[in-house]
């Protein structure tokens, strides 16, 4: 039995190839020393010096919404709950379990591998470089990636239960914001946020393309009725043999 993969804009594999060369070149870039370092620190001096207190309150609450512990995973299984109580099956959750799992195995490792101290270090010299030996745990930024990942599992289950301009603000607007205030609060380099936008898209479409309807969660769930469809009720996912 195979699994049909689900369709996912740009159609194609292509884009996905563009995500994860741009990640290794912005990557290459920061590793060889070049002047997007130089970016880097630019950033970061003007957001330091253009942060009075009534901005750097905003930043902070805008902020909370890439807050994986404190807000993505609540809000998304609180979600998956509601959704699965009306529609009477599990299957909401199995994304969100995905996003868990996908980001588990790809963030963490990413920064232990980078080792990039964060941009509010003015301690150690060249804070801004990669490949350090202090634990430096900044890169790619895991607030974006977590945001682009879960916001867009949640933008998924809401397709089609609230209004399309919500699914979008959901999908692009809150990933920028929390890009924007990460930056400006200088917990994050510009381009930690940008490496985590490619990264974070590339995982969005990973999850994007599994047929969740078509997964088979057994018997006992089927007979139950708690194993029936929910994402592919418009776009039907197919099982080939």
């Amino acid at each position: 039995m195979r699994l049909e993969l689900r369709p996912v804009r740009p159609a194609g594999w292509w884009f996905d190839a563009l995500l994860v060369a741009g990640f290794a070149l912005v990557t290459f870039l920061l590793a060889a020393k070049t002047p997007l370092l130089s970016a880097d620190l630019a950033v970061r001096d003007f957001a330091d010096a253009h942060r009075p207190h009534w901005f750097y309150i905003a930043l902070r609450i805008g902020n909370l919404l890439g807050q994986g512990g404190a807000v993505l995973t609540p809000l998304v299984a609180i979600a998956a709950f509601f959704l699965s109580r009306s529609r009477h099956t599990i299957r909401p959750f199995l994304p969100f379990i995905g996003a868990e799992l996908i980001t588990y195995v790809t963030i963490g490792p990413l920064k232990l591998w980078t080792d990039r101290t964060a941009p509010s270090n003015h301690v150690l010299s060249h804070p801004e470089w990669l490949f350090r030996i202090d634990s430096g745990l900044s890169y790619p930024s895991g607030h974006v990636v977590n945001t682009v990942v879960f916001y867009g599992v949640l933008a998924t289950m809401l397709t089609g239960v609230v209004r399309p301009g919500v699914v979008v603000a959901l999908r692009y607007t809150v990933p920028l914001v929390v890009l924007f205030t990460t930056t400006f609060l200088s917990f994050h380099w510009l381009t930690d946020g940008i490496a985590g936008l490619m990264v974070g898209l590339f995982l969005d479409r990973v999850l994007g393309r599994v047929p969740w309807d078509a997964i088979p969660l057994g018997s006992r769930l089927t007979r139950s009725g708690w194993a029936g469809p929910f994402y592919d009720t418009q776009e039907p996912a197919r099982i080939t043999r």
